[in-house]
């Protein structure tokens, strides 16, 4: 099948086939007709699939008839990251160049000043995180009576990151009748719950199993030892040591490494940098110009090594990653699938390696228990494994020298009356010791 049988716009198809696409992914071939025919959507699919052009290319056609009013968008498009939303905003761009729509992305970190001037303008597509569209309504800014189409995207993310609470908050501003599409890699019960809230009649579809890798990614953990089994410092150089081993023997063109802190992202980038490592950093901390010209340089190729937070494990669109490394095991199983799915895909091979210790094992069972199989373990390089304890030398079993026939015991009695006469004070001891205060030896008047 291609994108022509799904019943998209004469213009649609031409922004597709100049973007280099020809042939839809199950979930875009499985969702697009749906979301034509106006049904509510409840999609789940990993990460790498190509879900957002499962949406993007049919609300563009929706879109195409209707005139946006001032502060009042047609669609909404509600996202975890600041990054998915700028991804899916340059999808917008991509997929409807020969479509006169307005867009306003609503992301924090950025002056909101610039973004109440687009909405006040009047715009189709409103893509948000939703923290700042909150405060955008609350401020007066935005009215959101006359949404058709609300999206909400990569759902069991905003669980995970607290977001749903705000959600329901949205989602209760909203006009009752409307199209929603919802999209999860998930379905937790949390997750099912909310969209049995959200959804009407839903279409249900899911093109994998959930919380799967991809096929073609290969995964091997990396077992971490360091010298003595020392913790805390010693732990994260023999990781810092064994990471490096990986990146000078594997062939990386490019990849992202994760670590579970923002202190360990900063830490991790100094190390490699003073170790000639081409190599960034991006975290939630970093200010939001800052973090969109490190990605713009990471896809561009002028960085080779991204190390990130989780902020970044879904934000990150890059079809040739070839490496991913997780410095730290993610904390929740999850994450780890979706961390690995930066890479692997478009049916390209990816290498993902994980650094564990003794400690991560609990962590590591729950990841094999959600992907359904074993990962190969690899002894780590270049790191200072524990050394085994020297054995004691033996003790000489040579004889002592016998005892000097001259040492009698009377002369042993007479050293041991010695010191106790060294250790017997010359004087008495009167009172409260050898010295009596002045004050106690005056006679009474």
């Amino acid at each position: 099948m291609s994108f022509a049988d799904l019943g998209l716009s004469e213009e649609v198809l031409r922004a597709v086939t100049d973007a280099g696409y020809s042939d839809p992914t199950p979930i875009q071939e499985k969702a697009i007709p749906y979301v034509l025919m106006g049904r509510d959507i409840l999609g789940c699919a990993q990460t790498g699939t190509g879900k957002t052009a499962s949406f993007t290319l049919p609300m563009i056609d929706i879109l195409a008839a209707g005139r946006a009013r001032t502060r009042m968008p047609r669609t909404l498009i509600l996202e975890p990251t600041r990054e998915l939303a700028a991804q899916v905003a340059t999808n917008f761009d991509i997929y409807g160049k020969y479509n006169k729509l307005t867009k306003a992305l609503i992301i924090g970190g950025v002056s909101m000043e610039e973004q109440t001037r687009l909405i006040d303008r009047g715009v189709d597509v409103l893509i948000a995180t939703p923290g700042r569209l909150i405060d955008l309504f609350e401020r007066g800014g935005l009215l959101l009576s006359d949404v058709k189409v609300l999206v909400i995207d990569e759902a069991d993310r905003m669980l995970d990151m607290g977001f749903v609470p705000d959600v329901e908050k949205i989602v209760s501003l909203l006009p009752k009748i409307r199209q929603t599409l919802f999209f999860s890699a998930t379905m937790p019960p949390e997750i099912k719950r909310l969209a049995d809230k959200f959804l009407m009649n839903p279409k249900e579809i899911s093109v994998s199993p959930p919380s799967t890798p991809g096929e073609n990614i290969k995964q091997r953990l990396v077992e971490i030892k360091p010298a003595g089994g020392r913790r805390g410092d010693g732990v994260q150089k023999a990781k810092r040591d064994a990471l490096r081993a990986l990146l000078a023997s594997e062939n990386v063109g490019n990849a992202l490494i994760f670590c579970n802190r923002k202190r360990d992202v900063d830490i991790l980038h100094r190390s490699l940098t003073k170790h000639g490592f081409n190599a960034a950093a991006l975290h939630g901390d970093m200010a939001q110009s800052t973090r969109t010209e490190t990605l713009t340089k990471f896809k561009a190729g002028e960085i080779a090594l991204m190390v990130c937070s989780d902020v970044a494990a879904r934000g990150i669109d890059i079809s040739d990653l070839s490496h991913v490394f997780n410095f730290d095991v993610p904390t929740h199983a999850e994450d780890y699938v979706h961390r690995i799915g930066r890479t692997g895909r478009a049916g390209r091979q990816g290498s993902a390696f994980t650094l564990i210790t003794a400690e991560d094992g609990k962590f590591i069972d729950g990841i094999e228990r959600l992907i359904g199989h074993k990962i190969e373990r690899i002894k780590a390089a270049g790191t200072t494994q524990a050394e085994e304890k020297p054995e004691r030398p033996e003790r000489s079993k040579a004889p002592k020298e016998a005892k000097s026939e001259d040492k009698k015991p009377r002369e042993r009695k007479e050293r041991r009356k010695d010191r106790r006469d060294r250790d017997k004070p010359d004087e008495p001891v009167v009172g409260m010791g050898d010295h009596v205060p002045a004050f106690l030896l005056r006679q009474p008047r």
